[in-house]
């Protein structure tokens, strides 16, 4: 066989070896889901979901309410991950719903401030203003103490969790 013959037949074989070793390593992996990798993806999408909030902090309405639907597009992952470790499904929950508080908060946090304004210059207008200080206030100010103190708690213990041997 002349040398092209010869690297278009390896070429060929290599082509079918590599989506084969490739599912095959996907396989294992999947089959293999022990309490690391679990405790991986949870994680991880959870330091994904604390990344958002913090590279958005003291922004405007349009990003607020995008703030919103990636929190609420972070905590359906989080809710879909098939966790099989109990403890990690105790950890998965409250994760979910640290994050639907928050994204519960800021979209109607945003939704005040997008009231606040399109007030107008008038009495009823200040009134609006008032008002949607006061619903952004609460609707923060509450959704942030509760989902800090808890999701503290909930990365400690998480932490302590996955470090700790099979």
């Amino acid at each position: 066989m002349t040398a092209i013959k010869v690297l278009t037949s390896v070429s060929r074989k290599c082509t079918v070896i590599a989506p084969v070793s490739l599912s095959i390593a996907l396989l294992v992996t999947s089959c293999n889901d022990n309490k690391a990798s679990q405790c991986q993806r949870l994680i991880k999408l959870v330091n994904a979901g604390t990344s958002l909030m913090d590279a958005n902090k003291g922004k405007q309405v349009v990003t607020s309410v995008q703030l919103a639907k990636d929190l609420e597009y972070i905590t359906k992952s989080i809710k879909e991950l098939n966790l099989k470790d109990p403890k990690l499904k105790e950890f998965q929950n409250g994760f979910v719903k640290a994050f639907e508080t928050l994204y519960q908060a800021i979209a109607k946090a945003a939704k005040a401030l997008g009231a606040a304004k399109t007030a107008e210059d008038s009495v009823s207008g200040r009134e609006k203003i008032q008002k949607s200080r006061a619903e952004i206030d609460s609707a923060l100010t509450t959704a942030a103490t509760t989902v800090g103190k808890r999701s503290d708690v909930l990365v400690r213990d998480l932490n302590k969790y996955c470090s700790q041997p099979e």
